[in-house]
């Protein structure tokens, strides 16, 4: 009997699709087997799915082995105190002396090295380094150079020659007021002697400075000159 093209399910024939349908014969076992690969006979089939089982058994008790070490190698490192951040330290660690040894590792170093050596033996960098040199040559016997250098020298010498100038003027001052007689009470007093001081600690400054530039600039009309006698009282 031949099914109907058009099938309206609120008539009143709808009963005879669902008998139509149990009509038709299922195989539940071919359904859920899948065809053999070619080549392949049922008994080698068979064979074969018995080992894929076996070996997912395998598989997962090495799963459960593997997780079981894990936790014991845990335990272990809490008992000496080590934290995970010790274990991150010692796998970087050995992971760079993995890529340190690695071939790869070592061609790169030999051809960076090749390189490096190649571009300071070529011609364009030997030509380079040449003309630097001589610049820095040129600019260091130049006479624009030699004036600079013997003009700053001299204003150093001369503002240490002047510094200490005012430091002596300020010591004969203060010998002066020592030796007024009507000054003697305002000697004695706090803020005398706190500005003496203070004069005092400026012209050890001034002739410490004084000192350090005559030692370090080299000039052909000061370096035979010797600072200047102080013997005025402080």
């Amino acid at each position: 009997m031949g099914m109907p093209r058009d099938i309206n399910l609120n008539s009143p024939n709808k009963g005879l699709l669902a008998d139509a349908m149990t009509d038709v014969p299922v195989d539940s076992s071919a359904a859920a087997r899948t065809a053999a690969p070619e080549g392949l006979t049922a008994a080698e089939e068979e064979e074969l799915r018995a080992e894929i089982a076996k070996v997912e058994e395998e598989i997962g008790t090495l799963r459960q082995v593997l997780a079981a070490k894990e936790r014991h190698c845990g335990e272990l490192k809490r008992k000496l105190g080590l934290t995970p951040l010790d274990g991150l330290k010692q796998n970087l660690s050995k992971s760079w002396h993995d890529v340190q040894v690695s071939n790869a590792y070592v061609k790169t170093s030999e051809k960076l090295g090749e390189w490096n050596d190649k571009v300071t033996q070529s011609d364009l960098y030997l030509s380079a380094s040449s003309t630097l040199e001589d610049w820095n040559e040129k600019l260091t016997q130049s006479e624009a150079y030699k004036k600079t250098q013997e003009t700053l020298s001299q204003a150093g010498q001369k503002t240490s020659a002047a510094l200490s100038n005012v430091g002596s003027v300020i010591s004969r001052k203060l010998g002066d007021m020592r030796a007024h007689p009507f000054s003697h009470s305002f000697r004695n007093s706090a803020t005398f002697k706190s500005f003496e001081d203070r004069v005092g600690t400026i012209k050890s400054r001034v002739v410490g400075s004084r000192e350090n530039s005559t030692d370090g600039l080299h000039s052909p009309s000061g370096a035979g000159d010797k600072p200047p006698q102080d013997n005025a009282p402080f």
